[in-house]
């Protein structure tokens, strides 16, 4: 049987990290050295899927080639990894339970008092076995919704660490992405916030194995050191996660830091050949763009720009094609009337 290797990562102190990108760019670049990937994104939602949620509440339903209505996280997965996703590549807490209610109704365990543990999360776990044996990759990278401490995530989570008791300690690994804010007034860079997120993770039984931090400036060798010395991992393993302007710039910012690397020598993988120079060559022409254009976006959820991600990133790749900035101008279709006129909107 083919041996797979593992990457969970999980999320801390707020949303909205970028833990999708993080996810992709990583993704993006163990692809780039020769190895084969695929992502699963875990939501802890109830709901079966985002297909009745308002975009308001969870932006885009991404649809898959299979018609699954899944997260927008997936756009991102297929547009740095360059391959089709399916329903396998999504799995909702609502899905699990509603799977092991059926298996109960049908008899399945025998009379057996259904409980999250075990029955809950093994089905995650099945899961994730699952998207790595259908797809016969060589890494499965496993992106958990939410954030550390909240109650929906916790079987989740609970699942994970089972599931590394299964595999030899080289097969697993998580990483646990989290932010460093600068406090201006103080002018300073606060760890206290990585470390009550990485002591909430600990409390579930799961030691980070690197820590991935947000943060809007390099972090110095001295927070680093100390950001280790509390969360229980080495300065190394303290990677910055910088914030950029374009988000295809992550994968370069990663592989500036050796972040790849450091994983490939976790998980005892060879250190192939990474090949990224024609992404590199297309951020940089694009970043040296002066040319601009303006394109009407019309829709009824304008207010959260989410709700339309790939049209984004769709007008951003096309952009990039030609060399040419996209500036989107949002217009809510229910605030025009008949007496008004596009150019109206446009000025």
């Amino acid at each position: 049987m083919k041996k797979r290797k593992y990457i969970f990562l999980t999320g801390g102190v707020v949303s909205s990290l970028g833990k999708g990108i993080a996810c992709s760019s990583l993704g993006f670049l163990l692809k780039s050295r020769g190895y084969k990937v695929t992502i699963l994104k875990l939501d802890p939602y109830i709901n079966v899927d985002p297909g009745t949620m308002s975009p308001y509440q969870h932006g885009e339903v991404y649809v898959t080639d299979d018609g699954a209505e899944t997260d927008l996280d997936l756009g991102h997965y297929e547009r740095f990894l360059d391959i089709s996703m399916t329903r396998d590549n999504n799995t909702t807490a609502g899905q699990i339970y509603y799977e092991v209610i059926q298996k109960e109704r049908r008899g399945d365990y025998l009379g057996a008092t259904v409980q999250v543990i075990p029955h809950i999360t093994d089905a995650i776990n099945e899961k994730i076995l699952s998207v790595g044996k259908k797809t016969n990759v060589d890494i499965v990278i496993v992106e958990i919704g939410g954030t550390v401490g909240d109650i929906e995530s916790q079987p989740f989570l609970e699942a994970i660490r089972q599931f590394r008791l299964k595999l030899p300690a080289d097969d697993t690994l998580v990483v646990h992405l989290t932010l460093v804010p600068y406090i201006a007034g103080a002018n300073e860079l606060k760890t206290k916030p990585t470390q009550h997120s990485v002591m909430r993770l600990r409390e579930i039984g799961l030691q980070p194995d690197m820590l991935l931090c947000r943060t809007d400036r390099p972090l110095p060798d001295n927070v680093k050191q100390k950001i280790g010395l509390f969360c229980n991992v080495s300065a190394n393993e303290v990677i910055d996660a910088l914030d950029v302007s374009l988000i295809y710039e992550v994968p370069l910012q990663y592989a500036k830091v050796k972040f790849d690397e450091l994983i490939l020598d976790k998980l005892r993988l060879e250190k192939r050949k990474l090949n990224i120079e024609e992404w590199r060559s297309k951020v940089e022409r694009y970043q040296k763009v002066d040319r601009t254009i303006t394109i009407a976006v019309c829709g009824k959820y304008v207010e959260l720009h989410d709700a339309y991600k790939s049209i984004m990133a769709a007008f951003e790749h096309a952009g990039m094609e030609n060399d040419v900035r996209v500036k989107l101008k949002w217009i809510n279709t229910e605030e025009i009337t008949e007496k008004m006129s596009l150019r109206n909107f446009l000025m």
